[in-house]
């Protein structure tokens, strides 16, 4: 032991004498860290897009892929500390960045146009499935933020509108993504159940087309469910579908005043003004009456445009997937997850039934 202790003596003693040195030399700056952040929710989603292209989960879409693995990794390997400040900014600023260039993906000038009508179908919906969505909650007990925003995705637009009310309700990063996964999830799901019993329903193309509008989840499930109607089917239905995504602009001022008004907030927090929303519809006014008329762009541009906002989109969800914990998640969303699945199903017969 006494030997021991004699050589562990002039060991320690360099490493004191090297002390000042080694943090210099070895301790990463806070800037690349927060780089070292970004890279890592860029990579996940990158392993997100290759797992998209697996068959079977080419039905689920790069999101859920992506927040797949990154609860994976938080569930085998932790957060990662040390890059939380570069994988907070892709959870906060890139979520932010990704619904305002969703915008251009809104025709403002076409809904206005053509799909008035359809309107009233999608504020119908809106409203059903929201509120039936919490009554529901209610009666299962569910937890009551998550379940909104599971409303709030199935009558608006999926993962999308999840992410633009999350902050209004100042839901948890981990609710956010439990609900994005789940409307991923179920919105897949009832889109192949679509084309499955589409050669079965006795109705025309066009009828189709808007039921899939007015009744799934996200513009990629109602794009999926819609294509075996040919064009026409298809056109209807993503115009139905922007109709309930232009929506999404008031409801949001709605649930705000809704917040102050029932006193939903703490006492003294105030709920930040969504300036991401005034950039989202300044983006859709561009997109409608600039972009394509004023400035003539080909389809390989729009298509590049949309790729690059569902990869940022998805490199926020990376960082809000490593937040959950599957623990608390088996006891969170499986109320949730059945209200809004009843929700769902009764929203898929109702609108059936009114075209």
């Amino acid at each position: 032991m006494a030997t021991q202790f004699k050589d562990s003596v002039p060991l320690n003693s360099s490493n004191a004498a090297a002390q000042p040195e080694k943090p210099q030399g070895s301790k990463a700056s806070p800037l690349s860290l927060w780089i070292g952040g970004i890279a890592f929710t860029f990579v996940v989603a990158l392993l997100g897009y290759g797992l998209s292209r697996v068959p079977g989960f080419d039905r689920v879409g790069p999101l859920a892929c992506a927040i797949l693995i990154a609860v994976a990794y938080r569930q085998f390997w932790g957060y990662p500390e040390a890059l939380r400040s570069g994988i907070q900014f892709s959870a906060k600023r890139l979520l932010r960045l990704a619904i305002i260039l969703y915008g251009l993906k809104l025709n403002i000038d076409v809904v206005l146009h053509q799909g008035l009508g359809l309107l009233v179908y999608d504020v119908g919906v809106i409203v059903f499935a929201i509120a039936l969505t919490m009554l529901l909650a209610k009666w299962l007990k569910a937890e009551p933020s998550l379940s909104l925003m599971l409303g709030v995705g199935t009558g608006v637009c999926g993962a999308a509108a999840i992410a633009a009310v999350s902050p209004i309700i100042q839901a948890k990063d981990e609710d956010t993504a439990i609900g994005v996964g789940i409307i991923a999830l179920v919105g897949t799901v009832f889109a192949v159940g679509y084309t499955i019993l589409r050669p079965f329903l006795p109705i025309s193309a066009l009828d189709y087309g808007m039921w899939s509008g007015i009744s799934l989840h996200e513009i990629a499930h109602v794009a999926l469910a819609a294509a075996p109607a040919g064009q026409d089917g298809l056109a209807i239905g993503l115009l139905a579908k922007l109709g309930r995504v232009l929506l999404l602009v008031p409801l949001c001022f709605i649930l705000m005043f809704w917040m102050k008004r029932t006193g939903k907030i703490q006492s003294g927090t105030k709920i930040e003004f969504p300036w991401f929303l005034i950039g989202f519809l300044v983006m859709s006014l561009f997109g409608s009456y600039v972009l394509g008329k004023q400035i003539p762009v080909s389809e390989a541009f729009n298509t590049g445009v949309a790729n690059v906002t569902t990869f940022v989109l998805t490199m926020a969800m990376v960082g809000l997937g490593l937040n959950v914990n599957l623990r608390a998640l088996r006891t969170k969303a499986a109320r949730p997850l059945i209200a809004m699945s009843i929700t769902s199903v009764l929203l898929s017969i109702l609108s059936y039934i009114l075209i």
